[in-house]
């Protein structure tokens, strides 16, 4: 099959609104449809979102299991055009929090990572992303969130 690129952002995201409002209707968790595609939670959450293609055997078990027809498949293995947050400071309360996080600790991270690995980049492309719940030592719960990308070097030419 021909892998396709998608260039209309706004067709992923009647998708996705679509992909969530069937799985919030048939009261499925984004690790059942990970499960159905056979990919890690975190990545097929980012392609029903819009941010990623699915394999064709993923797109189908997925669009599948959300009672999607062969349309919304297809394009979920198109490759998207990426970048889910519009320009400006974001305003839903969790999405602000990942910013105001990099805003306090972006220098330090950049600073630390290129003091081990040198000048480069972490890739969002070669990439895992993990999230998990764990108990707080203090009372309540903590969010452990692993970011693994691949280093790439700058390479003068």
């Amino acid at each position: 099959m021909t892998i396709h690129a998608q260039f209309d952002p706004q067709a992923r995201q009647q998708l996705a609104v679509a992909a969530v409002e069937a799985k919030t209707r048939k009261d499925l968790t984004w690790q059942e449809l990970a499960d159905a595609a056979g990919l890690s939670v975190a990545f097929v959450t980012a392609a029903v979102l819009g941010q990623h293609a699915l394999p064709a055997d993923s797109a189908k078990a997925v669009a599948g299991l959300l009672g999607l027809d062969d349309d919304a498949a297809m394009l979920l293995q198109a490759i998207p055009t990426r970048g889910s947050i519009d320009g400006g400071v974001p305003t839903d309360p969790t999405i602000y929090r990942f910013y105001e996080m990099l805003q306090v600790y972006g220098t330090t991270l950049k600073a630390l990572v290129h003091e081990q690995f040198g000048d480069g980049i972490i890739s969002a492309i070669n990439f895992k992303l993990d999230v998990k719940k764990v108990a707080d030592p203090e009372g309540g719960e903590r969010a452990v969130i692993t970011l693994d990308g691949k280093y790439l070097p700058t390479k003068p030419f």
